[in-house]
């Protein structure tokens, strides 16, 4: 197998791992549970469903959640497809992945959304990744821009995702449950996971997640199971994969070196899959790019003399960082390919500028948005 073949392998694992958590299928699938069925049931007290959905995965969700609703509300990020137009759906799109004055309007609006549900009432709470972008308004006595410096200081710290969450919990008016203390409805709350643990009231910083009796929280999609899909997909034609038990995390070039060593030592005819989220500490200097570009470029020091060794990662959600694409390719000849351009790998590492290293060499993988957010995956192949 050349090069280009293993590249449309590695393409054809992301797509599968992407369909082994498409958000449509699992919302559909859940709703069709006794437990989720029943709770939405309101029809003998004589009230009404509502249909709430928030995040990446938005549009995909809402059309999975195939029940009758007179009125829903669907906030995504900006640049996103809208999901298809329905009787009584009201469409909101606002910043990601920083807040706006559009995110404070989704707030404000989610807010009275649920206020105006009562005790006879249930809602369908759809929520997945960059829903804490989407929906930001600060406690009383702070403004957006301070809650906004406050939790750019803890990124660029090279912070995790949950440590990143706490905080912005702490700072909202509607993260940790408190959109949802604005109604006296029922909650159901169906998650796509992109936090590691995949605790809901982490997802999103938990806007639904109130805690009370009655209410429904059931996870629906996760980096797990895209592996899963993926690792089938491998089998299925006749490959031997292998999945790392440990999640991805930590420093992303720490994360990529390792991951190489590990694929480097694959024999022909094995695939090796890993998922998480890493983090970038930033610094003062920073360039375009995300995590999974670092991990790939990190990886590439490492494969160096590991012939027949090709590697993807890449970001669930089409989007990795600040670049344009959704992660990168890497293999034993990416560093020599880039000395031949005058590019230098560590230089672009420690300024955190690694789009244009793999666009140069066009190894940038590019996606657009996928419609779902369940972290990061990379897939090494030996064939």
């Amino acid at each position: 197998m050349n090069g280009d073949e293993r590249r449309r392998f590695l393409e054809d694992l992301y797509r599968a791992a992407l369909a082994g958590v498409d958000p449509r299928q699992r919302v559909a699938q859940a709703l069709a549970a006794r437990q989720i069925a029943r709770a939405l049931d309101v029809r003998a007290e004589g009230g009404e469903v509502g249909v709430f959905a928030v995040g990446k995965a938005a549009a995909a969700m809402i059309a999975g959640a195939r029940l009758r609703f007179r009125r829903g509300l669907a906030v995504l990020p900006r640049g996103f497809s809208p999901p298809a137009p329905r009787r009584g759906l009201e469409i909101l799109f606002a910043s990601h992945p920083e807040p706006d004055s559009s995110s404070l309007a989704a707030a404000r609006r989610s807010r009275e959304f649920f206020a105006s549900f009562g005790r006879r009432d249930a809602i369908l709470c759809l929520v997945s990744g960059g829903t804490s972008s989407l929906l930001c308004q600060p406690r009383a006595g702070l403004t957006l821009s301070e809650k906004k410096r406050r939790i750019a200081r803890l990124v660029r710290s090279g912070a995790g995702i949950l440590e990143v969450n706490r905080l912005r919990t702490s700072l909202s008016a509607v993260k940790g449950g408190r959109l949802g203390r604005e109604t006296r409805a029922r909650l159901v709350t169906l998650v796509v996971s992109d936090v590691p643990g995949d605790r809901p009231s982490a997802v999103g910083s938990g806007p639904t997640i109130r805690g009370r009796a009655g209410d429904v929280v059931h996870v629906v999609g996760t980096n797990r199971m895209g592996l899963e899909a993926a690792a089938r997909f491998a089998r299925e034609r006749g490959l031997s994969a292998r999945t790392i038990s440990r999640r991805l995390g930590g420093e992303a070039r720490d994360a990529g070196a390792s991951f190489a060593r590990a694929a480097a030592r694959l024999d022909p005819g094995q695939i090796l899959l890993a998922g998480g989220e890493t983090t970038v500490a930033l610094g003062r200097r920073s360039g375009r790019g995300g995590r999974s570009l670092e991990l790939a470029l990190a990886a590439a020091r490492v494969l160096a003399s590991a012939r027949e060794v090709m590697l993807l990662a890449a970001g669930s959600d089409g989007r990795d960082g600040s670049s344009a694409g959704a992660g990168a390719f890497a293999d034993s000849g990416t560093i020599a390919r880039a000395r031949t351009l005058g590019l230098d790998a560590a230089d672009a590492l420690d300024r955190h500028d690694t789009q244009a290293f793999f666009a140069a060499l066009g190894d940038l993988f590019v996606t657009g948005p996928t419609g779902t957010n369940v972290a990061d995956w990379a897939f090494a192949v030996r064939l």
